[in-house]
């Protein structure tokens, strides 16, 4: 069984989805998994992107969760309708590597709230950006426990939490 991981890259003040924030952030892709789920925004944003990792983001199988998208035309993947928690919760149980999520939009913040995400990277980029999409809206808590740490170039951080499930609610 695979884990779900959420992988998003935030400004110091929180901030993971405001116009034109890709200025700020350079190109970084985690890859080092089976297949990826989105939902539809992301997966068209990462459709067109050209980066190093093109070749690895081709090769895995994609999943977009989407009522609106009408053609998938990006390589290997599928749109998935209907009932998300039981579709993940299929996916999860499946034999193979873990699923990626990229970014916290509407698809990730149902999974930690239905309790199948299993692990948040958040890239923290040194900037404060004072406006825009906060990675937790105001009526949003989660009890996270850090179990990695790293640094990179330019003063970003990597951290890696796992949700807390056992603990305080998540809503």
């Amino acid at each position: 069984m695979g884990k779900v991981i959420e992988y998003t890259l935030v400004s110091r003040d929180g901030v993971f989805a405001d116009e034109g924030i890709g200025r700020f952030f350079e190109p970084r892709v985690r890859c080092d998994a089976d297949g990826s789920h989105n939902g539809r925004e992301f997966f068209q944003a990462l459709a067109r992107a050209r980066s190093p990792w093109a070749d690895r983001l081709n090769a895995m199988p994609k999943y977009v969760f989407s009522s609106k998208l009408e053609n998938a035309a990006w390589n290997n993947s599928t749109i998935v309708r209907g009932d998300v928690v039981a579709e993940v919760t299929r996916l999860k149980q499946q034999d193979g590597g873990n699923l990626l999520i990229y970014g916290h939009g509407l698809l990730a913040e149902t999974l930690l709230r239905q309790r199948l995400i299993d692990a948040i990277d958040l890239s923290i980029y040194p900037i404060v950006l004072g406006r825009g999409k906060l990675f937790f809206r105001e009526d949003q808590h989660a009890t996270l426990r850090l179990v990695a740490a790293k640094a990179f170039a330019r003063g970003i951080v990597k951290l890696t939490y796992e949700p807390d499930y056992a603990g305080e609610q998540i809503g």
